[in-house]
């Protein structure tokens, strides 16, 4: 067991990517290609990219043996998923997305972009100096993410002989999914009488969104994307549009031609989401801006569905204004007669994100209780910008503490 009186005070570790050039002529060249976007040059932790790359240097972190210390780890990087891990050190995770959870102990972390994490890290190792690491997860093919990406170091103060050379921790392959469920899977919520949670059980709206990669003709000779098409992405296929007004204004103004209040509850085709031979039609989305409507305080289940359409890929999908509960999870296609059966409504734990792995889904639950206007979108940049995103509406309640707040004097006009 961890001692957690001997904890020391929270140590953020920010993992982020580089470019060499402006991120936004990398935005604006990837949306103009209709590709993916330039690999960035390097990834960094707290702001170095470690000393495996040529030029730089490494963050380090000095520690006492024998005393325990609170790692806040963060992904601020783009694109990519990353796994964590120490070299001899194992790390319990007791939070994520700021709720506590019960300690579990791994020897490596998935976290993906936008989220936090907490864990203990022991200091019980021999003195000496130890590589920290982050790697880019992936099950998309692509093989220059099988090196490690960046590195830290973790040195005992003390008087010590370095060792003359220091290993890495072990990291996954970069497309080991199961690396990521076992992660992923083994999270709980506390749920104790100090920490009492709310599982919403009265299910009063049920959602399936498919998340969907696509292609789409390109409109001129610029496009050089795959097969001379444009990437673009999906929920229920819908590829959003962001409107010149935005939906908060316009929904608080009673401003009409702004969006469309009909975004399914469910994908408007239901085929083998995850088969390997999809029809070419359904590769073409719609482009529009529609919201999904919901009444105050319904209680929410909605299951997010990854497909194959082009290849698939994974989607860390995050829900603004809401944590919800991941309930449940599973390969392939959802089944609502059987995988209900093994949802965990005793102790899921409370994320405002959850990564979709390739081919898979996720169950999670809210209660909409929080009136206005609040956007789900996957956390990779280029799905988002591809149109991975939309946006619920939560009426207000009849109290006065149930209503969305009016804009403050003193916000800047657009």
């Amino acid at each position: 067991m961890v001692n957690l009186k001997k904890s020391y005070g929270a140590i953020p570790l920010l993992e982020r990517e580089w470019w060499k050039s402006d991120i936004m002529e990398v935005y604006k060249e990837f949306q103009k290609s209709g590709g993916d976007p330039n690999s960035s040059d390097a990834y960094t932790i707290n702001g170095q990219p470690g000393d495996l790359q040529p030029c730089s240097d490494a963050f380090k972190l000095m520690v006492d043996h024998g005393k325990t210390y609170l790692l806040r780890l963060i992904n601020a990087a783009l694109q990519e998923i990353l796994f964590f891990a120490i070299r001899n050190h194992n790390l319990t995770v007791v939070g994520i997305d700021g709720a506590y959870t019960k300690p579990h102990t791994f020897d490596v972390i998935a976290i993906s972009p936008g989220q936090t994490i907490n864990v203990l890290l022991e200091a019980n190792q021999a003195l000496d100096h130890y590589y920290m690491a982050a790697k880019v997860y992936t099950s998309v093919d692509r093989e220059e993410f099988e090196t490690i990406n960046t590195t830290a170091i973790i040195q005992y103060n003390g008087t010590y002989t370095p060792s003359s050379s220091t290993s890495l921790p072990y990291l996954p392959s970069y497309n080991d999914t199961n690396a990521l469920v076992n992660f992923t899977k083994n999270l709980r919520s506390l749920a104790d009488n100090n920490h009492p949670i709310s599982v919403p059980l009265n299910i009063t709206k049920r959602m399936l969104f498919t998340l969907s990669m696509n292609r789409v003709p390109c409109e001129n000779d610029s496009c050089t994307g795959p097969d001379r098409g444009r990437l673009a992405a999906s929920v229920n296929n819908i590829s959003f549009v962001f409107p010149e007004t935005n939906i908060l204004e316009a929904y608080y103004n009673n401003i009409s031609g702004v969006y469309g209040d009909n975004f399914p509850s469910y994908p408007p085709t239901i085929f083998n989401f995850t088969g390997d031979d999809i029809p070419e039609a359904y590769k073409i989305p719609w482009n529009t801006t529609e919201v999904k409507v919901l009444e105050y305080n319904s209680e929410v289940e909605l299951v997010f569905q990854g497909t194959n359409l082009v290849g698939g890929g994974d989607h860390p999908m995050h829900l603004h204004g809401y944590s919800f509960y991941v309930v449940g999870r599973g390969p392939g296609n959802f089944d609502n007669e059987t995988d209900p059966s093994c949802f965990n409504l005793v102790d899921p734990p409370l994320q405002n994100t959850i990564a979709v792995p390739k081919n898979s889904w996720v169950a999670i639950r809210f209660k909409a209780d929080n009136p206005g206007v609040w956007f789900m979108h996957c956390h990779l940049e280029r799905h988002l910008s591809w149109g991975m995103d939309m946006a619920f509406i939560v009426k207000d309640g009849e109290g006065s503490d149930q209503k969305m707040l009016p804009p403050p004097s003193d916000m800047p006009p657009c």
